[in-house]
């Protein structure tokens, strides 16, 4: 879903000036509306030490993000975990393994500590087979399938909710 942050910025969603740097502040009229969003979980020892290492010099917000994902993706190993529920930030950290809903959760809170709205998203992942042979990059999926999976949104201004997921 990286690539999506990065077609969505560039057909047409435009983030608003004020914001394209990281780090920025919502509005009051914005913070109103995304304070659901922007609610944090305490954070525990290794959460604070994931988010006391992330580096705040000011830089494109997009380039924030992306760095921020491939963190969470180099933090946490991904797994099928079949028990109900979600792991903590600090659980997941702990273990260093997670499956897409313990990834997702774990960036949201990241995000909503850094200052930036976040929620956390499911529904269904759908790979099919390529209609061509790509010719470079990766082949793809051999077969259809569908399957659940969770991922984080991120409110980005003049672009809205990007999809953001650490397990890709």
């Amino acid at each position: 879903v990286l690539s999506g942050i990065l077609r969505h910025v560039s057909v047409g969603y435009s983030v608003e000036e004020w914001a394209e740097t990281y780090p920025f502040a919502y509005g009051d009229d914005l913070s109103t509306d995304l304070k659901p969003y922007l609610q944090t979980e305490a954070a525990g020892p290794r959460l604070q030490t994931f988010l006391h290492s992330v580096d705040r010099t000011p830089v494109r917000t997009i380039d924030f993000l992306v760095a921020l994902n491939r963190r969470v993706e180099a933090a946490v190993d991904y797994t099928i975990r079949m028990e109900p529920g979600v792991q903590t930030p600090e659980e997941t950290l702990e273990k260093a393994s997670g499956s897409c809903r313990d990834s997702s959760w774990l960036l949201v809170q990241a995000c909503r500590h850094l200052g930036l709205a976040a929620r956390f998203v499911s529904g269904y992942l759908i790979q099919l087979v390529p209609d061509t042979t790509a010719v470079d990059g990766p082949e793809g999926t051999k077969t259809d399938f569908t399957d659940l999976h969770a991922w984080a949104e991120v409110y980005l201004p003049g672009a809205g909710w990007i999809g953001l997921d650490a397990t890709s």
